[in-house]
């Protein structure tokens, strides 16, 4: 009688407010595929070349993005993945728990202010290679200087939002399969421009060696000078950026969404296949796609948006990567800033609150300040909600440790948390206050600032209540956790494993998508190595725009096939 009634319970409770079941733990290649198809994206474009404007320098590049990805992923590794492991929640739900549901709310607003802005600077990076097609000026103002771009934003917007409505679900999927390509055109389109650049600084289109690529990378890549002729950012600042760009996730927690399916902690390791493949060679390359660009058209980085060297770069393959790259990232943060606003709008449908989200996020894409301005607004949104990652940490890390009790507020049944909201209102005063009065850079606001969140936070939290006995509440908790245990566990009874599609079609698509790849590969590397004078540089870089465009198509029809093969497969068992 007792265990149905924890059955019957159980069963009316929505799935993500419970731990993760053990048997929807997922091994190390599901996390390394979601990094690398999440952090190899549109706003690659937008930070590879915001690196050449802001006037870093080449050393600064190659060893300050190394520090500061290294430092991000030890973050997810050391930070994000042992919480979400340990406690197999999301953030939003531990936060519920910790906090009551005012904080909760308070949270949920600031998302979707963030995804918002994030999926409105994706729109527009979509917009910039459908307004090429039109020939539109680049829009590099604040503000629109054209009513056709804002026109195509506004078209491209709403497609944006229809699907985060609709059809996520295919979006999600087709994302998955968009990371090897967007990693390979990448390294292509770096790898097609360098002899240009070669051209234009040594007079020869083959490098000899790395002191080639150094000599390069100073005189017209990296120069050290930002696009208003000063002295550009150093190695410091390179550093922070890296390790302040995902800082939302990592110290802020959010990925405890993702890594709550875990099987080890140690999986937070593998934040590094995005880190690295994205984050380092993706932003460099985009850099070098960018000066390359600057150079063959003889104006300046900071004249050009992601389509004009997405096309000077790629040719037709250009459009499609600053499209698609652009259109999937939006529709994912769309689709979560829906979902935040439907938890504060608990009577409305998700359908129609990421409706009036998306009605607002186009609004604001037909700025393109949203894209222009992508390094501090990412950086700004870090030091937003960091304060919440500071006061999880805090009550799951620290609180055991020096004799504070977890979970306390949900003991007394307090559904506003006085602690976490006045340490949240304090610690944004506190980083806002210290960015103002400029005594460090803005990049690494968000440590010190996680840091003043944590011990304010412990110190209100142990007036308030937290170092009270809570000894039959724990035992309460305790056993509730034991019967989640047992009603998963009948619950895994009843899964079928998915079926491995091994079938000679489906292993022959996956060859050609792999082939197609591969010439992709082959073809830029050949208009690298094998381009010894400008003329059968512009003929190698000619056919390589036309195999490129055709093995995309190619790769695309054939990935998706095979995906589509793979869950058809699995949904008829």
């Amino acid at each position: 009688m007792t265990t149905n009634t924890h059955t019957n319970r159980l069963n009316n409770i929505n799935e993500e407010q419970l731990p993760v079941a053990d048997h929807k733990l997922h091994g190390w290649k599901h996390f390394a595929g979601l990094f690398a198809g999440e952090h190899v994206a549109a706003t690659e474009f937008v930070i590879g070349a915001t690196f050449v404007a802001l006037g870093a320098s080449t050393i600064d590049i190659l060893l300050g993005l190394l520090i500061g990805n290294l430092l991000a992923m030890c973050s997810w590794w050391l930070i994000t993945s042992p919480i979400a492991v340990e406690t197999r929640l999301s953030l939003y739900t531990y936060l519920n728990k910790i906090a009551g549901n005012s904080m909760t709310k308070l949270y949920n607003w600031a998302n979707v202010v963030i995804f918002s802005v994030i999926s409105a600077a994706m729109i527009t990076v979509s917009a910039t290679a459908v307004r090429f097609l039109f020939d539109i000026p680049a829009q590099l103002d604040w503000y629109p200087n054209s009513l056709s771009f804002v026109a195509i934003v506004l078209a491209v917007g709403s497609i944006v939002v229809f699907v985060a409505m609709y059809g996520f679900s295919t979006v999600a999927d087709f994302s998955k399969i968009c990371a090897p390509w967007l990693f390979i055109i990448f390294i292509a389109g770096s790898f097609v421009l360098f002899p240009e650049l070669s051209n234009h600084v040594l007079g020869v289109t083959s490098l000899t060696g790395f002191d080639d690529f150094m000599a390069i990378g100073d005189s017209s890549i990296w120069t050290g000078t930002n696009s208003d002729g000063e002295k550009g950012i150093g190695l410091l600042e390179v550093i922070g950026f890296a390790w302040a760009a995902n800082s939302i996730t990592h110290f802020g927690l959010i990925d405890m969404a993702i890594f709550r399916f875990a099987k080890r902690k140690s999986y937070g390791l593998f934040s590094g296949v995005g880190m690295f493949f994205g984050h380092y060679l993706a932003w460099i390359s985009a850099g070098i796609m960018g000066a390359g660009v600057a150079v063959l058209l003889k104006t300046t980085i900071s004249a050009l948006d992601p389509g004009d060297v997405a096309y000077h770069a790629l040719g037709w393959t250009g459009f499609v990567i600053v499209l698609i790259a652009g259109w999937t990232t939006a529709n994912a943060n769309l689709y979560r800033a829906g979902l935040a606003a439907q938890s504060i709008f608990v009577k409305q449908s998700r359908e129609r609150t990421t409706a009036i989200v998306g009605v607002v996020t186009v609004i604001i894409a037909c700025f393109p300040f949203v894209f222009s301005q992508m390094l501090p607004l990412l950086t700004y949104a870090g030091l937003l909600v960091v304060p919440v990652g500071g006061i999880v940490f805090a009550e799951h890390v620290l609180f055991p440790k020096i004799g504070l009790t977890r979970y306390w507020a949900k003991y007394k049944n307090i559904t506003r948390s006085v602690p976490a909201i006045a340490s949240w209102a304090l610690a944004l005063v506190f980083g806002f206050g210290l960015n103002a009065i400029d005594v460090m850079s803005f990049y690494y606001l968000f440590i010190p600032t996680w840091c003043f969140t944590i011990v304010v936070y412990t110190l209100l939290a142990k007036k308030y209540g937290a170092s009270d006995d809570y000894t039959k509440e724990i035992a309460a908790e305790e056993q509730e956790l034991k019967n989640i245990k047992v009603y998963q566990a009948e619950l895994a009874k009843k899964v079928q494993a998915p079926v491995i599609d091994n079938s000679m079609l489906t292993k022959l698509l996956n060859g050609a998508s792999t082939i197609s790849l591969l010439v992709i590969f082959g073809f830029a590397s050949q208009v690298m190595f094998f381009s010894d004078s400008m003329s059968i540089y512009a003929g190698n870089k000619s056919q390589f725009e036309i195999a490129c465009f055709i093995c995309t198509i190619i790769y695309f029809v054939t990935a998706y096939w095979s995906l589509k093969r793979h869950k058809i497969l699995n949904t008829t068992i």
